[in-house]
């Protein structure tokens, strides 16, 4: 072998040579590709053969290329025994499991529904709204529509010397529902205002 200026030795390899080795390489990857699915294959037999054992289950061996299942059988099993089956009942004999009836529903309280006025009058004397807005009588009546929608009980009532309505919800009782109707038009992007009727 040639040896360079440092003394070490030099090593020449030709297309033959790297060749030879790159199916060295082959075969020896092909040779544990191929142990490594043997290995596999036959774990995955054994993990069959476990779970078979362990559900009680009759264990059935399948026999490569045609061997006879004798020759599997010469191999003792070890298989947990069988439980005694329970004694047969007929049809008749079994009692009926009586149906239980399905359980019954409460039925929601709905709420009630809003009071929408349908024309324009003057509201009872005594009560206490709050006043959305005044506005011409279609847009009156359309933003009634759209509060009666929302949950509201809306009322439409004049404005005296004019000719517009107001637009009313209620009528409410006491400063707590006030407070509770005039948060709920104000989430809704209305500023309402009290107004008492007398």
């Amino acid at each position: 072998m040639p040896r360079t200026d440092q003394g070490e030795f030099e090593l020449v390899l030709g297309n033959k040579q790297l060749l030879s080795v790159f199916f060295i390489v082959v075969v020896l990857l092909g040779v544990f590709f191929t142990m490594g699915y043997i290995v596999g294959r036959n774990m995955a037999k054994t993990a069959a053969e476990q779970a078979a054992l362990g559900s009680g289950q009759p264990l059935v061996i399948e026999s490569e290329g045609g061997a006879a299942p004798a020759a599997a059988s010469a191999k003792p099993a070890t298989a947990r025994p069988k439980p005694a089956p329970p004694p047969a009942q007929t049809a008749a004999a079994r009692p009926k499991p009586a149906p239980t009836p399905p359980p019954k529903a409460k039925p929601k309280p709905k709420p009630a529904p809003p009071v929408v006025s349908g024309g324009v009058s003057e509201p009872p004397a005594g009560t206490t709204w709050l006043q959305v807005a005044a506005t011409t009588l279609p847009e009156g009546e359309v933003l009634r529509d759209v509060l009666a929608k929302r949950g509201f009980s809306v009322h439409l009532a004049p404005v005296p010397g004019q000719d517009l309505v107001r637009v009313l919800v209620g009528p409410l009782n006491g400063s707590e529902e006030i407070a509770r109707t005039r948060a709920r038009l104000r989430d809704a992007g209305f500023k309402p205002f009290t107004r008492r009727y007398k």
